[in-house]
C-alpha cells in the first residue's frame, strides 16, 4: 500500500473529542494496509496562550525562547494523538522534529512549527 502523510491543525485537534476523531480518520487508513504518518499543530489557541505567557514573562522575549515556548504546544498535541491511538489499538509513537531530524535554521518565528505522530509497525 502506500505512504499516507496526513496534517491536523489547531481546530482538528482542539479538544479530546477532536482528536479522538483525528485518530479514528488515521485508523482507517491502517486498516486500509497503509503506512500513516500524521502532523499536527498545537489545539486550538494553545500557541497563542503560550506565547501570551511568554510576554508576561518578558514583553520583549527572545524569538530563539518563544519558539521554543511554542513548540511545547506540538509536543502536547502529539503526545495525546498517540495515547488516542494506543486507546484504539492503532500502534503509534510520536515524535518531535528534532527527533526525526528536521533541520532548521535561525530564522525564529518565521516558519511553521509542526511536530509528527508516525505510526510504525514495531511501535510499543
Amino acid at each position: 500500500m502506500s505512504l499516507i502523510v496526513q496534517k491536523y491543525g489547531g481546530t482538528s485537534m482542539g479538544s479530546p473529542e477532536r482528536i479522538r476523531e483525528v485518530a479514528r480518520r488515521v485508523e482507517r487508513f491502517v486498516k486500509d494496509g497503509h503506512q500513516v504518518v500524521v502532523v499536527v499543530s498545537a489545539m486550538s489557541g494553545e500557541t497563542n496562550r503560550l506565547l501570551a505567557l511568554a510576554k508576561e514573562v518578558n514583553p520583549e522575549p527572545d524569538p530563539r525562547e518563544l519558539d521554543v515556548i511554542a513548540s511545547t504546544g506540538e509536543q502536547v498535541s502529539i503526545g495525546l494523538l498517540a495515547i488516542a491511538l494506543h486507546r484504539i489499538g492503532v500502534k503509534a509513537r510520536s515524535y518531535t522534529g528534532f527527533q526525526v531530524r528536521i533541520l532548521t535554521d535561525d530564522a525564529y518565528s518565521r516558519r511553521a512549527s509542526s511536530r509528527s505522530t508516525r505510526r510504525t509497525s514495531g511501535a510499543t
